[in-house]
């Protein structure tokens, strides 16, 4: 991964006052919306959580607004998009608040944009393109909102070079539940070694002591609350979850103009074979960060779909709609997101390829990356996307996203076709990459002794796939959710998260992952860390515990 700088030149401090919200005072009526149509649009996230329901749904404007509701509300869950894939954003009863207008986008310094927490990523994204400019670490859901990402630490594909929303996220306003706004910005305000954090607002003083439970040390976590020795206020709140206080406004470090990018989807025979060609992609692009060869490859994100996902995929017909050839003897195919000098145009990138092999004089990241592939046995089926072709760019794109949709679907048919208490079944780990092989063999023996139909997809980059369960019957879903948790004990032991990305929610499973990750006294450190910042219990009740 890319090392972000996150210095700064405050001198931080372990207090800090939160503020009373700014804008003129309104009244409940005036935000709160109880029609039947609008309380059905925002009764389930995208985890299509059942029994979802909310008293009225609020569509604040200003920190007062939110600040307003918080003080009033005895239930308040925090939305943006909805893009959850745990539940954490499925209502259950109460106030649903979501941030969808809160849509204020300022730059705020050369390399820092301030925006509010309903702006989606796309919108972001968009208005940087215009300016030369980009937000490296976007997840793989770019509609999600500033505010979602920030609640998750969410984390895409990218994530092996860039890392996570935490080492991108400078500055947040954050509104408590008692009604007063915290400003915080990075580097200025650090846990002492032993007394924490001291809080102060018209309500009092409080102490915060962050949790004394190790987290794992992986690229990706969304594991409950942030713990760290000296840790900066800024990141309790990052992958809260809505738990802590509602974010209304985020500050995001930007960088200049984004490189040209070619893909490459790569068929691989065999798993084995697959881990190897990976490893030396990852070894050579963090030999390219470490020196800054102008000629090293450069390789930002690797996608990984397995031979359950490649039947998936011919069954459905998306090879042929995408104009993608999957061979007969393919194991794996890799997407490959390689990272090119910004003058690179179609034309240049094709020379270069053409001469990888045939001329030793020819140096670059594509002539590289093309011999690197020609060592492992897997050019001459690999396809590529030249920077700019964005027609094929997105069937590529396609192919890899309807791996998960596939699944998703077949999942729905058997919930429709055999019985209505099955659902989407499916574990979110990570492991150092050393252990990446061992994670992969236990997933499939773990399914293969309880008899499960299962495929796997995922961020092979940073040694984080997704292994679902293809359900034929409700009874292949309780021994997937078995199974999630005897992968989880393991993953901790060999140094990994059960939990790395999406956050924990409202889902059974990954509350009972994330007890046995930390266990009792560190679920009991997050309890008191939410009760000193909302001791009425109004924030996302029932979400992470």
């Amino acid at each position: 991964m890319i090392e972000v700088d996150t210095t700064s030149t405050l001198m931080p401090t372990r207090s800090i006052h939160a503020r009373a919200p700014r804008g003129p005072e309104v009244l409940e009526a005036e935000l709160v919306d109880r029609q039947p149509d609008v309380l059905h649009a925002h009764a389930e996230d995208a985890a299509h959580f059942a029994g979802g329901h909310a008293d009225g749904v609020a569509k604040p404007r200003t920190e007062q607004e939110v600040a307003h509701l918080l003080r009033h509300a005895t239930r308040v869950l925090p939305v943006g998009a909805q893009s959850s894939l745990t539940g954490g954003a499925t209502p259950d009863g109460g106030l649903v608040l979501s941030t969808a207008r809160l849509v204020s986008i300022q730059e705020s310094g050369q390399h820092h944009f301030r925006v509010g927490s309903g702006v989606p990523l796309t919108t972001l994204q968009e208005l940087l393109h215009r300016q030369g400019r980009w937000y490296a670490p976007s997840p793989t859901y770019t509609g999600a909102f500033a505010g979602g990402v920030v609640a998750t630490n969410a984390a895409g594909a990218a994530t092996f070079k860039y890392g996570t929303t935490r080492q991108w996220t400078d500055g947040l306003t954050v509104v408590l539940a008692c009604g007063h706004v915290l400003d915080l910005t990075r580097g200025e305000t650090e846990a002492g070694p032993t007394e924490g954090f001291e809080l102060t607002c018209d309500c009092g003083t409080r102490t915060i002591h962050p949790g004394t439970y190790v987290m794992p040390d992986v690229p990706k976590c969304s594991a409950g609350y942030f713990a760290a020795p000296r840790m900066d206020l800024i990141d309790l709140f990052i992958g809260a979850e809505g738990t802590l206080g509602v974010v209304t406004e985020v500050v995001f470090r930007v960088l200049p103009e984004p490189p040209a990018v070619a893909w490459a989807l790569v068929p691989v025979g065999s798993e084995s074979a697959t881990i190897a060609l990976v490893d030396a992609i990852r070894r050579a692009s963090q030999d390219t960060w470490r020196t800054r060869d102008p000629h090293g490859l450069d390789v930002s994100a690797i996608e990984h779909v397995d031979r359950r996902c490649l039947e998936i995929l011919r069954e459905d017909g998306i090879d042929r709609k995408n104009d993608i050839t999957i061979p007969l003897d393919a194991d794996v195919m890799l997407l490959v997101q390689l990272e090119l000098p910004k003058e690179t145009t179609p034309e240049l990138a094709f020379q270069q390829v053409s001469s990888a092999l045939s001329d030793e004089s020819t140096d670059g990241p594509l002539v590289r990356f093309c011999r690197l592939l020609h060592a492992h046995g897997a050019l001459d089926d690999t396809e590529m996307a030249w920077p700019g072709d964005r027609r094929r760019v997105e069937q590529f794109l396609a192919f890899r996203e309807s791996a998960p949709a596939g699944v998703n679907r077949r999942v729905g048919d058997a919930k429709r076709d055999h019985d209505a208490r099955i659902e989407k079944t499916a574990a979110d780990m990570i492991v150092p990459f050393e252990h990446f092989g061992a994670m992969l063999a236990m997933y499939r023996e773990g399914y293969r002794a309880r008899g499960l139909d299962y495929a796997i997809w995922g961020h092979i980059s940073d040694g984080n796939v997704h292994p679902n369960v293809i359900p034929r019957s409700y009874a292949d879903i309780v021994a997937g959710r078995e199974a999630i948790l005897e992968f989880g004990r393991e993953v901790a032991i060999l140094g990994g998260c059960p939990l790395a990305e999406h956050g924990v929610g409202r889902s059974s499973v990954k509350q009972a992952l994330l007890r046995q990750l930390y266990g009792d006294v560190g679920l009991n450190q997050m309890r008191a860390i939410r009760a000193t910042l909302d001791p009425r219990g109004v924030l996302a009740p029932g979400v992470l515990f």
